[in-house]
């Protein structure tokens, strides 16, 4: 028995006929209090999944019982009782934290089916805290989540070049974390305790761009009524990151062209030069090398940006990081939301698996954000998002290998197929590792063989029910 269940009531008849019925019913240990007072002492002492306690008791009655346990553990699932004439109190006491409540005199099946719910509820209330906790503790590197081996490659390269001062150019599709890599890279490096200044060069028009990049003085144009410092010297002894940098014009390509080679710029309106100590970071989602074949970025710039290349993969290229940044996503955005915590339905984590992702993270961090918002209880379904079932499977061979040796292409292949075909069964039996094996056609300890070596987890999809 692995589920524990607190009873309190006053009846010691009333707690010998529940925890009689409800053990083999449950599937649970129960323990019983006949006061408030004991039952709190009993929690101070023990880890419960689900707490069963009668409203009308001498003494603490069951409310005030409610809001200490809400108090200390917000996250204890409570459910009432109360008598049939007093079902005004029981909705009281959800209004106040309780999860659900049961009128006496019980029916037993209704009764288990109702705690059956609410233990469930635990369940997936504590794997959502696990998989928080294996986020944050595991298989997070500087805000950027992620386990599989591309990812780990990404890391070893960040960790790389962050310990030089050199050019870096970040290039990957949209919403794949540029930006959180160009952070990382100055956290990890010696300027870490300098400026980390951002520019999001598309956002910035060309005419304003060059005065906010390297400031002016006064009077260079009509409304220059003082100097202002540009961004380079707001970034000196930083870092300073040009995002999107594909998309700057060739006049403001040939200004930083200077900057890198010779790291020094003249403010508008200043015949001065200014010299500066700054790291660049740029990034782009453009073919920099199609730009240059059509005249439109410079190949000496791109020749000097391109001196430490990071190259970020699309999220379809690394489907076992899905879960994972699925609830780390979740967990980020009901705090910001100021939401209750959710799961994702077993359906919609199998949508996840399966889907393109052409805005990769940022397209699953706003599908998760609407789904918080609009989804109705405290699990979020494809219909909340107005999402379909039908979905493609991701393609099994696609470009990234091609330039490989047979051995590697052939592994990372594999690692593909089996993290996207066994994720899918783990989601099809809801985490049920047997189940899946029987779907498959497979020996359980065979599953369970090829899981371990693939570093594949049925966690993430436990107790999660399918929408009804």
């Amino acid at each position: 028995m692995n589920r524990s269940v607190l009873i309190v009531d006053d009846e010691q008849d009333m707690l010998q006929l529940l925890k009689r019925s409800l053990e083999p019913e449950l599937n649970c240990q129960a323990q019983t209090a006949t006061s408030g007072e004991q039952a709190l002492q009993l929690l101070e002492s023990g880890i419960f999944d689900l707490v069963l306690a009668d409203i009308k008791m001498p003494g603490m009655d069951g409310m005030r019982l409610l809001e200490l346990i809400k108090k200390d553990s917000p996250q204890l699932t409570v459910v009432m009782m109360t008598a049939f004439g007093h079902i005004e109190m029981a909705v009281e006491a959800m209004k106040r934290g309780a999860y659900d409540f049961v009128t006496k005199p019980f029916d037993l099946d209704a009764l288990v089916l109702r705690l059956e719910k609410a233990l469930e509820r635990s369940q997936l209330l504590s794997e959502n805290i696990r998989l928080q906790k294996e986020c944050r503790e595991e298989n997070v590197f500087q805000n950027i989540v992620g386990k599989s081996a591309v990812m780990q490659r990404v890391y070893e390269t960040i960790q790389m070049v962050a310990k030089t001062d050199l050019t870096v150019l970040i290039t990957g599709e949209s919403g794949t974390g540029k930006d959180l890599t160009a952070r990382a890279v100055h956290a990890l490096s010696p300027r870490n305790k300098g400026p980390f200044v951002a520019v999001n060069c598309p956002t910035v028009p060309e005419n304003i761009l060059e005065s906010e990049l390297f400031g002016y003085k006064k009077g260079a144009f009509t409304h220059a009524t003082r100097d202002k410092k540009g961004l380079f010297q707001e970034a000196h002894r930083g870092t300073i990151f040009l995002d999107e940098i594909g998309d700057i014009s060739p006049t403001i390509q040939a200004k930083l062209l200077r900057v890198l080679q010779e790291k020094e710029f003249k403010p508008l309106g200043d015949p001065r030069s200014v010299a500066v100590d700054v790291r660049i970071i740029a990034s782009t989602n453009q073919a920099l090398r199609e730009k240059i074949n059509n005249g439109e970025f410079r190949e000496d710039f791109f020749y000097r940006l391109n001196v430490l290349p990071v190259q970020l993969p699309p999220l379809r290229e690394h489907r076992e990081d899905i879960p994972l940044i699925a609830v780390h996503l979740l967990e980020k955005h009901c705090r910001k939301l100021d939401k209750p915590v959710k799961t994702l339905s077993t359906d919609l984590l199998e949508i996840f698996m399966s889907r393109h992702w052409e805005g990769n993270v940022r397209e699953m961090e706003n599908l998760i954000m609407q789904g918080i918002l609009f989804s109705q209880d405290d699990e979020i379904r494809p219909r909340d998002l107005g999402l379909t079932e039908d979905q493609r499977p991701a393609c099994l061979v696609d470009s990234t290998v091609h330039d490989l040796p047979y051995k590697q292409a052939k592994e990372e292949t594999l690692q593909r197929f089996n993290t996207t075909y066994i994720n899918s069964l783990l989601a099809r039996s809801q985490g049920n590792v047997t189940q899946a094996a029987r779907l498959c056609g497979m020996e359980r300890q065979a599953l369970q063989q090829v899981m371990r070596r693939y570093g594949i987890s049925a966690e993430p999809f436990r107790n999660r029910k399918r929408p009804g």
